[in-house]
């Protein structure tokens, strides 16, 4: 269960408390990983991260280890952190704070990004997705698909 990826995007919605219900598919191995234990911070690209505990403690120690110059992101990324437990109905809740700061509507998407998952809204994340389709490719994903 160590080598778990999550991949893949849910369709999920908001309820009026401010939780999310987690995927089944994402269900067991969090319960394997972490046993529902998370944590939920900002990200640059205005969406929240979501680690499993041991994989946001290896994250936070190379935060931690950075020059002090990256204070900025290392703000940006243990300032904002908040521990969530997935409750007995598989959900986990999004606090005020990172539901305001990540302009999370009612409608969201959660998006596999390997050791961590994405909490988007998900009006803005359809229009970031066609952003980076406009882009040219990057030369090193290039040769991965080509």
């Amino acid at each position: 269960m160590s080598d778990f990826v999550f991949q893949g995007e849910s369709a999920l919605s908001l309820d009026g408390k401010g939780r999310v219900t987690v995927p089944s598919r994402y269900r067991d191995a969090l319960a394997a990983l972490c046993q529902g234990q998370m944590t939920l911070t900002k990200s640059p690209s205005r969406c929240l991260l979501l680690f499993p505990r041991p994989a946001w403690v290896e994250f936070r120690a190379k935060i931690l280890a950075l020059p002090m110059e990256a204070d900025g992101f290392r703000r940006l990324y243990l300032g904002s952190a908040m521990d969530v437990d997935m409750d007995s109905a598989s959900r986990i809740l999004l606090s005020p704070e990172l539901r305001g700061w990540a302009r999370l509507e009612k409608e969201l998407m959660l998006v596999g990004m390997g050791a961590r998952l994405e909490v988007w809204d998900r009006e803005r994340y359809l229009a970031n997705e066609e952003a980076t389709l406009a882009q040219p490719m990057p030369d090193a994903l290039r040769q991965l698909v080509i």
